[in-house]
């Protein structure tokens, strides 16, 4: 399968490596062109680069992984028809205060979902610290293998990416839909903890709408 990363920072890298150890072709992709990403290329081997444009008409699948204050330079048309994986997080620090998300009216998920009409978009690799996806991976069957929250509409969509969290090496948890996708964004109680399946259902069902827990430290990790 192709993969198309819009967004080369810790998360998406960390994806595209396990990506490729699977045995997946990778493009990456940042928002100031293939040009500034010799790093990327001396240091991920077998990654290929490009424009946003050019990984989001390169993927089968295609992993967004920006601040999501950006969320509207996400390609539209190359994206048509495609699963959409949706790795972003609200912090209003960083992203300014989004009027809707602050009210509780919508998810970071639903935003992306109404900018991308005609894609299949799915919430995944948001709620896990970028160097725990490389060391947390353990292969089919592992015991304790860490699970990792999933949620969208699609059923599809959904069941292609909870096949996908299998072959890079993690267990899934089907949380809902996009408007449930609330349940493991950030300072909720499944937000970048390491659980397995039952305690990760056991978190996303102790999470409350307008209640916060502790923040995990993520500083140096944000996508």
């Amino acid at each position: 399968m192709k993969i198309g990363v819009i967004g080369a920072g810790f998360i998406g890298r960390a994806v595209a490596q396990l990506a490729l150890a699977a045995g997946h072709e990778v493009m990456l992709s940042n928002s100031r062109g293939p040009q500034t990403m010799s790093s990327v290329l001396s240091g991920i081997w077998g990654v290929q680069v490009g424009s946003a444009e050019d990984a989001a008409q390169f993927g089968d699948v295609v992993l967004v992984a920006i601040p999501l204050a950006h969320y509207r330079s996400v390609p539209v048309q190359g994206l048509e028809g495609k699963t959409v994986m949706d790795a972003n997080n609200y912090y209003p620090e960083r992203d300014g205060h989004i009027p809707e998300l602050d009210r509780f009216e919508t998810t970071t998920s639903r935003l992306l979902a109404d900018h991308l009409p005609r894609s299949h978009v799915v919430k995944v690799f948001n709620a896990i610290f970028a160097p725990d996806l490389t060391q947390d991976a353990r292969p089919h069957g592992a015991p304790e293998r860490r699970a990792l929250p999933v949620a969208a509409d699609d059923v599809a969509a959904k069941a292609q990416v909870i096949q996908l969290l299998d072959e890079l090496g993690f267990d899934a948890v089907d949380a809902g839909g996009l408007d449930e996708s609330w349940r493991f964004e950030r300072a909720k109680p499944a937000y970048c903890v390491a659980l397995d399946q039952a305690g990760l259902k056991a978190a996303l069902a102790a999470a409350q709408r307008t209640v916060e827990v502790p923040p995990v430290d993520r500083s140096r990790f944000r996508p």
